[in-house]
């Protein structure tokens, strides 16, 4: 491997003109980006600052630690996470809840915009979306960063309250695979410590160390040498530098400091297999590993153009192997229903690297499947990859590379912030968007015949291999013996592989295109600044030109229907179409056609259908417009689902849904909606469901929806030019033929729509790790008003705020739990209110009375602290979705349905909300007497 990656970036090198390159330590350093301020304090805390004004008047503040499960002692698995939790728990500076309760008065929401992640090498904090108008919030935020650092409480109150949380954690977490891992890992890994150090840790040790362990480990790794800062946004470096410098500076390294180790995995002989299975195991997988004995790019290299030279070249195969592999899986006959190749870190462990292939056989034949993926990977490592596959690779990465380079300037804060931490955490180079675009045009000149030397010498080895099978313990799958694999692995290799044949459709998309027609009206909309254009075929066109980011345009279509007008004879289409619509053609267009003919674009529009709509969603940039023209237009008129292309899907899905009668989770969503759903429209995906589709009639419902252009507003927001935009329009969207039948009228439907009336439904199912869900649904029929729609939203985060506080931080009851309000715009019952969450079995009724105590607590005390804070977000929230073209472009599209404006005054509506307001909401929402409960219980 070694030797060549060497001769790869002797090669790279020479095309950045180096001289003279004697050596990989010759090749040049990538420059960092100018724009970020990167420094370190005497006590060996590093720091990143960027000013960046995505969103405008909001910062994300991240603290990176180098610590995570990897360093637990055998006594302490665990405590890496659990510490995590504490941090939300007690603060020098901010005792008990005060960091969540701050937080939420300056609008930053606890779980959304302030959270953290514990891994088994890092863990990683972060909040973010913070408003930046007041200098004392900016240096709140760093107070609370440096009490992650180095002041945290842990009180032993705090402690004992958190482990029962952590434990309906490990409950919600630790299902059928979560399990099977859990037993293989230290087979995958022997010898290393990756092998029994799940983040989640053992319960025996989360319920019953004592304090002291906790603060120990704290102490011990939470130390500024391992410790990253980083905050990125609408602020003053200057200023954020010399608070750092100010609070920071004073964090004392530990004298005698152990040493940071990066965990080892060792290189081991032969073919490692690693097979189990669980009842609970939703479908069958395989995992061939190809460990590699040095790095693909050796830690020293990492700063240096190599690093982009390895991405380059892992990326390239990686598109073009995945390729064939989908290719295959979009067969009727094919032995697997999915499978995909990775090269990067071996699993879950940073320090070696390898090949995997990942395989999902079609029932329990491991043989096939694994034949066929396997077979793959040969052929191309024995026979390379074409021309043809490189170009079209080449031309997506440039495509996707070219676009961030144009938006570099208008990059998220939070992208960037996690670019940074990578940077801290593995030393990846941060050259900044436009650059690393010129170093991938100049990476587009390694020859196909260096790059096809990599994947041989990634599979070449006997030796380094590790076969890991997962599987559902039920009737009809058969687990593999490790001699039945060594077999099949055995005879892959020993096959003959025909070079692959690369075939590229040369007619175009649309063959006869009609005659373009010019809009019938053009007018300005001066209340949303827009141009609306009216065709002929009764279709309306919304362009909204911003500069929020340039070279994006976003397109969101809308039109009224849905499927609450199909007949219920056709539930098992419509329940499998959303699955069927993924593998689609256009015209004489197969998927497989379509899908190379789009290799190198920008553009993939995703229709959705629902109960009463239709909608068109797309993120293209201005070169690609008429792509993404020309995919409207062949939508509309010409869907099509080829029967191969129809009966591989069907094949994938009931493959892959094969043992979901086993799994809690999959059991509770099918029993719920039973229970509030009369239509057989409305019911969960089965096996039966998709076996019972078929083609034609799946066509016909597709057809019917895009049929009728006349039902259709289309909404462009982003960087548009009007006078390239405007005959593209006249072209594919105008001369779309108006369907000569009438479109079915808009009605609503009972039957597709949650039951009328209160009731509580119980349900038991057999589970492997025993827990209770819930769900708790409420509707009503409310008019449609900005105020009532935002209510709906503030009713539900304050429902939320109270169920953390009291049902997880109080009771320990569950892990995660909140609110979700919603008022759709069509359904009749518009209102809606959901609180799903699993919990601990034994709390159940306690938890049951708690809720319902909460929810009648809501008509009638609601504080003003509690709604200031969510009002704060929400204002927040409004100011940053005016500037994002996506959502400009989903409330433009959403405004067509009934012409509520929910965008103009919104502002204003939430700074009038008040605590009688969201009293009022709550009793028009709970008066309806639409109090749905239904519980899943483990059986006995």
């Amino acid at each position: 491997m070694k030797k060549f990656i060497m001769k790869g970036l002797l090669a790279i090198a020479m095309f950045f003109s180096v001289a003279s390159v004697a050596s990989a330590q010759s090749l040049p350093l990538v420059p960092v980006d100018t724009a970020v301020r990167i420094g370190k304090l005497d006590n060996g805390l590093t720091y990143y600052i960027r000013h960046n004004e995505t969103p405008k008047g909001q910062a994300d503040f991240f603290i990176a630690q180098k610590v995570g499960s990897i360093l637990e002692d055998e006594s302490q698995r665990g405590l890496a996470h659990f510490l995590e939790h504490m941090c939300f728990n007690g603060t020098k500076n901010f005792p008990g809840n005060n960091l969540i309760d701050w937080c939420e008065t300056v609008g930053v929401k606890f779980g959304q915009n302030l959270n953290a992640y514990t891994g088994f090498d890092e863990t990683v904090y972060n909040i973010s979306s913070v408003p930046t108008a007041r200098t004392g919030v900016q240096d709140s935020c760093l107070l609370i960063l440096h009490d992650w650092a180095d002041a945290l409480i842990l009180d032993p109150k705090e402690i004992d309250k958190e482990r029962g949380v952590i434990h309906q954690e490990w409950r919600r977490s630790m299902q059928g695979q979560m399990r099977i891992l859990e037993n293989l890992l230290p087979k995958v890994y022997p010898g290393s410590k990756y092998g029994v150090r799940l983040p989640i840790g053992l319960m025996d040790v989360v319920d019953n160390f004592p304090p002291q362990v906790l603060r120990d480990y704290y102490e011990k790794w939470y130390r500024p040498d391992q410790q990253g800062i980083i905050v990125v946004g609408d602020i003053d470096p200057d200023y954020i530098e010399g608070k750092i410098k100010e609070i920071f500076s004073d964090i004392q390294m530990p004298a005698n400091a152990a040493e940071r180790v990066y965990e080892p995995v060792p290189d081991t002989p032969g073919t490692i297999y690693a097979i189990g299975s669980d009842k609970e195991m939703n479908l069958p997988v395989a995992f061939l590993f190809f460990k590699s004995k040095e790095r693909l790019l050796p830690e020293e290299m990492r700063p240096t153009m190599a690093f982009f030279a390895v991405n380059y070249m892992t990326s390239m195969v990686q598109t073009m192997l995945n390729n064939r592999l989908d290719e295959i899986a979009q067969k009727p006959d094919a032995p697997f229903a999915g499978a995909s190749i990775e090269i990067g870190d071996f699993f879950i462990s940073k320090t070696k690297d390898a090949l995997q292939l990942q395989v999902i056989p079609k029932g329990d034949n491991f043989d096939a499947a694994i034949k066929a993926a396997y077979g793959e990977v040969l052929r191309a490592a024995r026979n390379g990859f074409t021309v043809g596959e490189y170009e079209r690779a080449k031309s997506q990465y440039l495509a996707t590379m070219e676009k961030a380079a144009a938006q570099a300037d208008k990059t998220d804060n939070t992208k960037l912030a996690r670019e940074y931490v990578r940077n801290f955490a593995d030393a990846e180079p941060i050259p900044g968007a436009k650059l690393e675009y010129e170093f991938a045009k100049q990476f587009s000149m390694v020859p196909l015949e260096q790059l096809n030397k990599l994947l041989p010498e990634l599979v070449q080895d006997t030796d380094n291999r590790v076969v890991l099978v997962m599987m559902p313990e039920a009737e009809g799958f058969a687990m593999p013996t490790e001699a039945a694999l060594a077999a099949t692995i055995a005879n892959a290799e020993a096959a003959e592989y025909e070079a692959y044949t690369d075939q590229m459709k040369a007619e175009p998309l649309i063959p006869n295109l009609p005659a373009a027609m010019k809009p019938v009206k053009v007018e300005k909309d001066a209340k949303f600044d827009t141009t609306v254009l009216k065709y002929a075929n009764g279709m309306t066109v919304i362009v909204k030109q911003t500069d929020h980011k340039a070279n994006e345009i976003r397109l969101n279509g809308m039109a009224k229907g849905g499927f609450s007008t199909v007949d219920p004879s056709q539930a098992n289409n419509v329940l499998f179409l959303p699955y069927s619509m993924s593998n689609h053609g256009l015209g004489d267009y197969t998927a497989l056609d379509l899908q190379k003919y789009m290799q190198g674009k920008q553009s993939s529009l995703n229709i959705s259908i629902d109960d009463y709509t239709v909608q068109l969603v797309c993120n293209t940039t201005p070169k690609d417009l008429k792509t993404l023209m020309e995919l409207i237009y062949m939508n509309l008129t010409d869907f099509e689902i080829t029967e191969e292309e129809f009966a591989a899907t069907q094949a994938q899905f009931a493959s892959v849904l094969a043992n979901q009668e086993n799994n809690p989770q999959y059991i509770f969503g099918k029993e719920l909606y039973k229970s509030l759903y009369t239509s057989p429209l409305k019911q969960a995906i089965s096996v039966d469901a998709i076996k019972g589709a078929d083609r034609q009639g799946t066509l016909d419902i597709i057809h019917s929806m895009l049929a009728h252009p006349s039902r259709f507003t289309l909404v462009f927001v982003g960087d548009i030019n009007m006078d390239e935009f405007m005959p593209l329009a006249d072209q594919y969207l105008g001369s779309i033929r108006a369907d000569r039948s009438m479109p079915v009228p808009f009605v609503t439907n009972p039957a597709v729509e949650p039951a009328l009336g209160s009731a509580t439904t119980t349900k038991t199912t057999k589970m492997e790790t025993p827990q209770t869900w819930v769900a708790i649904t409420a509707g009503a029929t409310i008019p449609f008003t900005t105020k009532n729609r935002l209510l709906s939203s503030v009713a539900a985060q304050i429902l939320s705020n109270r169920l953390l506080k009291t049902i997880r931080e109080d009771m320990g009851a569950v892990y995660s739990i909140g609110a979700a309000g919603s008022m759709s715009r069509v359904d009749k019952q518009n209102a809606a209110l959901q609180i799903p969450f699993p919990m601990k079995p034994e709390m159940k009724d306690e938890v049951l009375t708690a809720i319902k105590g909460m929810l009648n607590d809501m008509t009638l005390d609601v504080k003003d602290e509690e709604l200031a804070p969510i009002k704060e977000f929400m204002v927040k929230e409004v100011i940053k979705n005016l500037e994002d073209n996506a959502d400009l472009a989903a409330t433009l599209s959403a405004i067509t349905l009934n012409g509520v404006d929910t965008m103009t005054d919104a502002q204003a509506t939430i700074n009038a909300l008040t605590t009688d307001d969201v009293k009022n909401y709550m009793k028009a929402l709970l008066g309806a007497d639409n109090l749905r409960i239904f519980v899943l219980d483990p059986a006995e």
